[in-house]
């Protein structure tokens, strides 16, 4: 006796991989009546206007951080306590600050808007050589799937082939080639500079290079716990757990800051160390699926680690339209090529990176006796 049946449904997987988050904690709660008001009360929505481009966007609200903000590393005393808005008060009254100042506000806005921000120091660390400190963030940018840094101070990123590296990228290129490799940009028109001009303690202007801004990531530490805007000054304490990435450098090396060790060095319930890179660069809004396929349908179970997720999304073809979907999705198939796209969609209406699933056959019945 013959009976006929079909090969069974191939399945393909597309998209930016999915790393979990095991390293961090936390993150800022955008149900919190915090950012409406943070938004209002500056009118930020009038700094991007009707610019729709993620990356645009992010790059102009900077650039009105950097605006309003004045620069000046070398006050008798900063008002704010930590508190972005009263750091933005006073900025607006012409009070200058220093890097760090710009970094907490840079993370409340962005977060503001949905896009998940982190603070970061960085340091060169060279013994009898540069020293200091840096105070930035990262920002996860949905567009090009991964992280990037991001200085508020000075406006900058780095690009390597147009696509803006993370702070780990910035150090590798920095340790291979001294970033010959690499561009250094400037503003939201992302214009190429090869050195920036910045003041000393005296007042006096000097440049500053590409290579020397790129060294100062030869050391970076990772805030572990990651909801600064909203529980300060109760994340006061949190903030010094500092996750760092313990590669072949790290371990043959030493963090100097202020001519010694860092002070971590002397706290290891500070200094968290993280073999795993991916623990580091994690990838939130980003989709993991587990499809398993009959003759007529195909079940899809779905996985993200999107802070403050609203819903999953999908479409079946390029041009459909999007519908909100759970986790656990069953689609019916007809045996022909389908095709179905999944993002995350967060409580701020950011959409993540597209996830790609192409369900097809084998197109010829096979007997079987």
């Amino acid at each position: 006796m013959n009976c006929g049946t079909r090969e069974p449904l191939a399945v393909d997987q597309s998209g930016p991989a999915m790393f979990k988050n095991t390293a961090f904690e936390l993150y800022e709660d955008l149900t919190s009546p915090k950012f409406q008001a943070l938004k209002e009360k500056y009118q930020l929505d009038t700094v991007f206007k009707r610019e729709t481009d993620e990356f645009k966007r992010q790059l102009l609200l900077r650039n009105w951080i950097r605006t309003v903000i004045r620069i000046s590393d070398f006050e008798p005393r900063y008002p704010g306590q930590g508190h972005a808005e009263n750091i933005l008060d006073e900025a607006l009254k012409g009070q200058g600050y220093h890097c760090g100042h710009y970094m907490i506000v840079q993370n409340a806005v962005m977060n503001a808007y949905g896009y998940v921000t982190r603070c970061l120091g960085a340091g060169p660390g060279v013994k009898g050589g540069p020293d200091g400190h840096h105070g930035i963030n990262e920002i996860w940018s949905n567009k090009f799937g991964k992280w990037y840094l991001s200085d508020a101070k000075y406006n900058h990123h780095f690009e390597k082939n147009d696509i803006p590296l993370s702070a780990i990228e910035i150090r590798e290129e920095f340790l291979k080639n001294k970033v010959a490799d690499v561009v250094l940009v400037k503003g939201p028109e992302r214009t190429p500079i090869a050195s920036d001009r910045l003041a000393d303690k005296t007042g006096a202007m000097r440049e500053v290079t590409k290579e020397r801004f790129a060294q100062t990531y030869t050391w970076i530490e990772w805030e572990k716990f990651n909801d600064r805007y909203m529980n300060w000054p109760d994340a006061r304490a949190k903030s010094s757990v500092l996750n760092m990435y313990a590669d072949d450098y790290f371990q043959r090396n030493t963090w100097i800051w202020d001519g010694k060790p860092h002070w971590a060095y002397s706290k290891p319930e500070h200094m968290v160390r993280l073999s795993d890179r991916n623990a580091i660069e994690w990838t939130p809004n980003t989709i993991a699926s587990e499809v398993k396929t009959q003759e007529n349908a195909a079940y899809i179970e779905l996985e993200s680690e999107t802070p403050n997720l609203k819903t999953y999304q999908m479409k079946r073809t390029l041009d459909g339209a999007w519908q909100d979907v759970g986790a656990s999705v069953e689609v019916e198939v007809n045996g022909e090529r389908e095709e179905l796209i999944f993002r995350t969609l967060n409580l701020a209406g950011v959409a993540g990176p597209e996830h790609k699933i192409v369900i097809g056959t084998g197109g010829k019945e096979i007997s079987r006796n």
